[in-house]
């Protein structure tokens, strides 16, 4: 935990001080990118090799799905009250718009 806490906060530094120069930015996002693809092509590696996971890949499936479709269902209904609520256009009859 040290480790990460020491490396992100040596990141931070480096970003103030080196994110002045803008094909720089660009760079750290492909990179970024790169980063991600490779994890996740490692991480599909280790699932693969997991026995267990082989073998209950439906029952998990379906737990993953339905955990996904939950927190996709209640996102949207939290933001539509949020909408509502924040953003609401609807005045008043007999009273002026501002």
């Amino acid at each position: 935990m040290v480790t990460v806490l020491v490396l992100m906060t040596i990141g931070i530094f480096l970003g103030r001080f080196l994110g002045r120069i803008p094909d720089l930015l660009k760079v750290v996002e492909k990179l970024i990118s790169y980063a991600i693809f490779l994890l996740l092509f490692l991480l599909g590696i280790s699932v693969g090799v997991n026995k267990t996971i082989i073998d209950n890949l439906d029952k998990i499936g379906m737990k993953a799905v339905s955990i996904t479709f939950g927190a996709v269902a209640g996102s949207v209904l939290v933001l539509w009250v949020l909408y509502k609520t924040l953003f609401s256009t609807d005045t008043k009859e007999g009273q002026d718009e501002k």
